[in-house]
C-alpha cells in the first residue's frame, strides 16, 4: 500500500484531493497529447481532421478495453487490499497482465478487419477513410502495448499512487510534440508518413510508458512475494476480472456508439461539421479533467473501503466527490462558453469549422456541471463491484437516450444547433434521474 496514503482512515477531503489531483494532471497531459495529434493533423489538411475525429469511435474500442482493464484490475486488487489478503493481491495483478494481453488479441482482430465498415457508416468520403484507415491500421496492430500499460497500472491505483502514471503521462506529450512532426512530415532517413506518422508516434510512446512502469513495478513492495506460477491462466480469477471488466468496457464501448451517432447525425451537415466538432471535443476532454480525476479517487477510496465494509465513509466520498465536481464544473462551462470561437481556430482557420465547432461548444458548457453525477456514480459502481450498473448507465445514456434526442432534435428544426440542444436537455433530465437512483441505492443497501 501507498506509505503517504491510508484510503481507509484519512480525512476524505484531502484525500480526494490527494489522488484527483495527480490523476487529472495525467489526464491532461493524455488529452494535451491527442490535442497535438488533432493539431498536426489539422496541418496535413481539413480531410485529415475530419478523419481523426472519426477515427475516435474506432479507437475508443482500445479506450474501453483499457478502462476495463484498469478498473477491473484496480477495484478487485484494492478490494483485496482492504480484506488485507495478500495472496489475493499477487494473484488479481498478475491475472490482469493475462487478462489484458488475451483481451488485446481479440481487440486487434476486431480494429483491423472493421475499421473500414465503420468510416463508411459515417459517411465518410473515399479520401476520409483511406486517410482514417493510415491511422487505425497502426494503433490496433499495437492495441497489446496499450492494455499492458494500464494492466500494471492497476495495481498503483489500487494503492492510491496516480502520480507515477501522471510523469509517465507528461513525458508521453513532450515526446508526441517531437515524434509527430517527425514521422508526419519526415526528416533525413525517416520518411514522411502522413496520417500513419501519427499512430506510429502514439505506438513508440506506449512503448516507453510500458518500460518506465514495468521498472517502478519490479521494484514495488507491494509485489514481494509473486511467484512465476502467479502468471499461469487461472480461470477462477480470470473469470472474475472478466465479470468485473467486461460491463465496464461494454458500457464505454456503448460511448462509442453513442459517438457514431452523433458523428452520423452530423455527417449530412458535412466534413467541416466533423471536423470542427472533433476538434472542440478535444479541447473540452481538458475541463472535464477534474471529474475524471475524481472518478478515479472515487474508484480507489471506495473499493478500498467497501472491502474493509466502511459504509459510511463510501456515502460521504461519493456526495463530497459530486459536490467538488459540481463546483469546479460550473467554472469550466463558464470559461469554455466565453471562448468557444478561439479554441477552435487553434485547430483550424477554415471559418466553417470554427462556426461548428463553436456552436457546439456554448450549447456543451450549459451540460458541464451534470457531468461529475455521470461520471462519480460509474466510479461508485465500478468500486462497490456492480459494474453491469455502470453499463446499464451508459447504455440508456449513450444509445437510448440519442433516440428522443433525435426526434425532438428534428421538432425543432433539425439544424445543427437543434441536435445539441436537444442533446443538452436530456442528459440533464438523465443525470437528475441518476442522482435520485444513486442517493436511494447508497441509503438502502449501503447501510452502517
Amino acid at each position: 500500500m501507498s506509505k503517504s496514503l491510508n484510503l481507509i482512515k484519512d480525512p476524505i477531503g484531502p484525500l480526494l484531493k490527494k489522488i484527483a489531483i495527480p490523476a487529472s494532471v495525467g489526464t491532461l497531459f493524455q488529452t494535451l497529447y491527442n490535442i497535438v495529434d488533432t493539431f498536426f493533423a489539422g496541418k496535413i489538411s481539413p480531410e485529415a481532421l475530419s478523419a481523426l475525429a472519426k477515427s475516435f469511435p474506432i479507437y475508443f474500442i482500445i479506450i474501453a478495453a483499457c478502462v476495463g482493464v484498469t478498473v477491473g484490475g484496480t477495484s478487485l486488487i484494492a478490494n483485496s487490499i482492504g480484506e488485507n489478503n495478500k495472496k489475493n493481491v499477487l494473484i488479481y495483478f498478475a491475472q490482469t497482465i493475462i487478462f489484458g494481453i488475451i483481451l488485446s488479441a481479440f481487440i486487434t482482430f476486431i480494429g483491423l478487419f472493421y475499421a473500414e465498415d465503420i468510416f463508411l457508416m459515417m459517411g465518410s468520403s473515399k479520401e476520409v477513410v483511406n486517410l482514417g484507415l493510415q491511422y487505425t491500421n497502426v494503433i490496433f496492430s499495437g492495441s497489446i502495448v496499450f492494455i499492458s500499460v494500464v494492466g500494471l497500472n492497476s495495481l498503483l491505483h489500487a494503492e492510491g499512487d496516480t502520480k507515477t502514471f501522471r510523469n509517465v503521462l507528461v513525458l508521453s506529450f513532450v515526446l508526441n510534440i517531437f515524434l509527430n512532426p517527425l514521422f508526419i512530415f519526415g526528416y533525413g532517413f525517416i520518411p514522411a508518413m502522413g496520417m500513419t506518422g501519427i499512430g506510429v508516434a502514439t505506438i513508440i510512446s506506449q512503448i516507453i510508458a510500458f518500460l518506465i512502469l514495468l521498472q517502478k513495478i519490479i521494484k514495488s513492495s507491494s509485489l514481494k512475494g509473486i511467484l512465476f506460477k502467479n502468471f499461469f491462466p487461472n480461470l477462477f480469477y480470470l473469470s472474475r476480472l472478466f465479470f468485473q471488466s467486461m460491463p465496464i468496457s461494454a458500457a464505454l464501448f456503448m460511448i462509442s456508439i453513442g459517438n457514431l451517432i452523433i458523428l452520423w447525425y452530423i455527417s449530412v451537415f458535412g466534413e467541416f461539421a466533423t471536423a470542427g466538432y472533433g476538434s472542440a471535443t478535444r479541447f473540452e476532454q481538458i475541463l472535464l479533467l477534474p471529474v475524471l480525476g475524481l472518478n478515479t479517487a472515487i474508484i480507489s477510496i471506495v473499493a478500498q473501503n467497501f472491502g474493509a465494509k466502511n459504509f459510511l465513509r463510501i456515502k460521504q466520498s461519493y456526495f463530497q466527490a459530486v459536490f467538488y465536481g459540481f463546483t469546479i464544473m460550473v467554472i469550466a462551462g463558464i470559461i469554455i462558453f466565453l471562448s468557444a470561437d478561439n479554441i477552435v481556430s487553434i485547430f483550424s482557420k477554415n471559418t466553417d469549422v470554427i462556426k461548428y465547432g463553436s456552436t457546439y461548444l456554448k450549447i456543451s458548457a450549459l451540460i458541464f456541471p451534470a457531468y461529475p453525477i455521470y461520471f462519480i456514480s460509474n466510479g461508485f459502481f465500478m468500486a462497490i463491484k456492480k459494474s453491469h450498473y455502470s453499463m446499464f448507465l451508459n447504455i440508456i445514456r449513450n444509445v437510448l437516450l440519442a433516440i428522443p434526442t433525435i426526434y425532438f432534435a428534428k421538432f425543432i428544426g433539425g439544424s445543427f444547433s437543434a441536435f445539441f440542444w436537444s442533446y443538452c436537455m436530456f442528459n440533464w433530465i438523465f443525470m437528475i434521474c441518476l442522482i435520485l437512483f444513486v442517493t436511494f441505492y447508497i441509503n438502502r443497501y449501503l447501510q452502517p
